[in-house]
Parts: structure tokens; C-alpha cells; sequence
């Protein structure tokens, strides 16, 4: 009986040992994801809470360093290069570092995410830009640190942090008219080389309009004569047709340039090709 006791005890021991309490985090975590004109912007922050207290000049000192939030780095990732006070900013993710004054903060965009809190030690050649931030009052308090992306437009946003009854606002640029001039360019300018081998292989595996396969492939040999491999797809499209003449010749041209290239697998793709069809 003493025995079974001690096992049932062992067992219940086992079992509250392995279960994982849950309960609220104090600072819990949250993610914000914006695209601005063509830039993605995410943001991942901790949120602490007034609880009663004097937030800024007392929980938060004035004029001291401020992980700005609670728990890990307060990070900001760019998907393109944006600008900050004419600061230019590489892509890539960055903590938020701040010293609030009672008039404006100071905001640091810091190139280490990798901190519990502030750095240790601190690093200025991984500052990727400063700026100092206007302090607006709220005519209401804020209970939970909120930091939102606000004024959103095709070239640029604010980066919005507000707590208690305080608001600062960061403007940064992103590079919409750069990428969208890209893009228009791009598609105006038709399709590329690469467009035209892809969308003709495609139709040559998927047994779809050789015809229109054939007259893409010849477009991209035309952009691209130094492409064995374009050629070498446009030997299969011909000779697919029937038309083992052509097949030949563009296998026979696909084998001089990859000889050129030093490319031994094309070598002896275009060889046993132009064996099968008679051409050496």
C-alpha cells in the first residue's frame, strides 16, 4: 500500500512538474505591419502599462536612455532604404532607442537588435540615424505604450509613439517614385529575355501551343545569343514541331557557345541531341 502511495505521489509530481503555467504577461508583445508606398514597415515592440504611475520624469527618467517599451529591443525593419532627416537608412532592421525631455525626445535608430534593454556598452558607429521628435500633449491618457505608423502617403509616414499623455511623431521617406519608375519602366519596356524562356518552356513541358512556344523562344535567343542553355531549349521546341532542320542548327549553335563557356553537361546534351537527329 506504502509502495502504491509513493507511486501515485511520484506520478502527480511528474505531471505538475511537466505542465507550463499561463498567465498574462505584464508587458505583452505586439507586432505592427504597414506598407508604405511600395516599402514594407513591421514593428515589434513590448507593451507596458501607466498602472497608476508618473510615466515620464519618474518611471521613465527625462533625458536618459529608453529601451522605448518593455523587455526585448524595440526593432523597426525597412524593406527598402528610407530616409530620416536626410539621414539615409540601409534596409533592415533596427532598434528604437529614444531620451524622452519634457519638450521633445531624441530617437535612435541602432543597428544591434540583439539587447534586453540597452546595450551594455554603447556603440555609436551603430547609429544609423538621430532625430529629435516634438512632444505633443494628449488631452486624454494613454494607459498601454502604443506606437503606431501614422500620416501614411505614397512617399513617406510617421513613426507614432505615445504613452500617458505624451505623442512624438517620426517622419521617414521611402523611395516610391524610385521603385514605381523602375517597375513602369520595366513592364514598358516588354517582357525579357528570361520572360520569354520561361514562359516558352512552360509551354513546351506543359505540351501547350508549340507554335507560340517557338516564336518566344526565338525572341529570347535574339535578346540573349550568348545563352547556350536558350538555345539549347529552342532545339527541343523545333525539332518537337518536326522541324529537325531548324533543331539542328540551334542545337549546333547551343553546343558552340557552351564549348566557349566551358560548359561540359550543355556539351554533351547538344552532342547526343545532334546524334539522335542526324546532325554529326
Amino acid at each position: 500500500m506504502k509502495k502504491l502511495a509513493l507511486f501515485a505521489f511520484a506520478a502527480l509530481l511528474t505531471v505538475s512538474v511537466g505542465a507550463q503555467m499561463q498567465t498574462p504577461q505584464p508587458s505583452p508583445s505586439s507586432k505592427l505591419s504597414q506598407t508604405v508606398g511600395l516599402t514594407d514597415v513591421e514593428v515589434e515592440y513590448s507593451r507596458p502599462s501607466v498602472r497608476g504611475r508618473t510615466i515620464f520624469g519618474n518611471l521613465v527618467p527625462y533625458n536618459k536612455l529608453w529601451r522605448t517599451g518593455a523587455n526585448r529591443n524595440t526593432t523597426i525593419t525597412f524593406s527598402d532604404d528610407v530616409t530620416v532627416d536626410g539621414q539615409k537608412i540601409k534596409a533592415g532592421s533596427y532598434a528604437i532607442f529614444t531620451k524622452p525631455g519634457q519638450s521633445s525626445w531624441e530617437v535612435i535608430f541602432y543597428a544591434d537588435t540583439n539587447n534586453w534593454g540597452t546595450p551594455q556598452e554603447w556603440d555609436d558607429s551603430k547609429v544609423a540615424a538621430k532625430t529629435t521628435a516634438q512632444v505633443y500633449p494628449l488631452p486624454v491618457s494613454i494607459e498601454t505604450f502604443t506606437i503606431t505608423i501614422d500620416d501614411v502617403n505614397n512617399n513617406g509616414a510617421s513613426l507614432g509613439m505615445m504613452w500617458e499623455k505624451a505623442y512624438v511623431g517620426v517622419k521617414f521617406e521611402v523611395p516610391t517614385l524610385e521603385k514605381a519608375q523602375k517597375s513602369i519602366e520595366s513592364v514598358m519596356s516588354g517582357p525579357s529575355a528570361g520572360d520569354y524562356y520561361s514562359a516558352a518552356s512552360y509551354y513546351y513541358e506543359e505540351g501547350k501551343d508549340l507554335n507560340k512556344a517557338k516564336e518566344w523562344i526565338a525572341k529570347a535567343v535574339e535578346m540573349r545569343p550568348d545563352a547556350f542553355w536558350v538555345m539549347r531549349r529552342q532545339s527541343l521546341i523545333l525539332a518537337k514541331l518536326g522541324d529537325k532542320k531548324g533543331a539542328i542548327a540551334a542545337a549546333k549553335q547551343s553546343l558552340k557557345v557552351a564549348e566557349e563557356a566551358g560548359n561540359a553537361d550543355y556539351v554533351k546534351l547538344n552532342k547526343d541531341s545532334l546524334k539522335e537527329w542526324g546532325g554529326l
